[in-house]
Parts: structure tokens; sequence; C-alpha cells
């Protein structure tokens, strides 16, 4: 009786949040495959630039940099938490509007450049 040869079945890769992974990986026959899927692969620093401003990115930079204040203040400066309290949360109500307005005047001026320049969107 002749044996059938079953078929090697590969691990399943599952993510750090417990999903399946079940995307293709196939490696690059050559240096030019490789070097254009290095380049087209993952998110760069223009394509976020290319993105429009949210209230969220506004409200975390806003967090982040009030909180640096008020350590500033506490450590430079002196103050106590409760008088850096009410400094460093003013701060933050003054830096969430401010950040996400500048970064949507800076989108728009790069929106302009890239219509002006031809690009597609």
């Amino acid at each position: 009786m002749a044996q059938t040869k079953k078929k090697r079945k590969r691990k399943q890769r599952g993510t750090q949040a417990g999903g399946l992974d079940t995307r293709k990986k196939s490696r690059p026959r050559n240096r030019a495959e490789a070097r254009s899927q290095a380049k087209s692969g993952g998110r760069s620093r223009t394509a976020r630039a290319d993105a429009p401003p949210t209230w969220k990115s506004a409200v975390i930079r806003g967090v982040i940099a009030a909180a640096v204040f008020m350590v500033l203040l506490i450590l430079i400066f002196g103050r106590s938490l409760t008088e850096a309290a009410p400094i460093g949360l003013f701060m933050l109500v003054f830096y969430i509007p401010a950040g996400y307005y500048m970064d949507q005047m800076m989108w728009r001026r790069r929106e302009r450049a890239r219509i002006r320049a031809g690009g597609k969107k």
C-alpha cells in the first residue's frame, strides 16, 4: 500500500493584539525588488504629513506639552504642585486648539503646494 504524502501546514503567526496575520510575505528576488518594496512599505513621514490634522493628535500633543511645562515649573522655578497645576491646566487649554489650528494651517499650505506642483491626491 502506497503511503500518501500530506501537505505540510505552516504555523499561523499571531499578532500582539491576538489576531492572526494572514498576509502573504514574499521575499524579493533581487535588489531592485527589495528596494521597491522598502520604498512602498510602511507609512513614511510624507504620508503622515499628507493626512489632515485631527483633534486627537492635537490633544495628545497638548497633554505632553502641558505636562512638560508643569515639570519645568516645579523643577526649575521651584513652584509647588498646587501652584503649577492651574498654570498647567491653562497651558493645556491653550495648547490644544493652538496646536490643531497650527497643524491645519501647515497642512493647507502643503496641499496648496502639492496642487500647484500637479501632484495627485
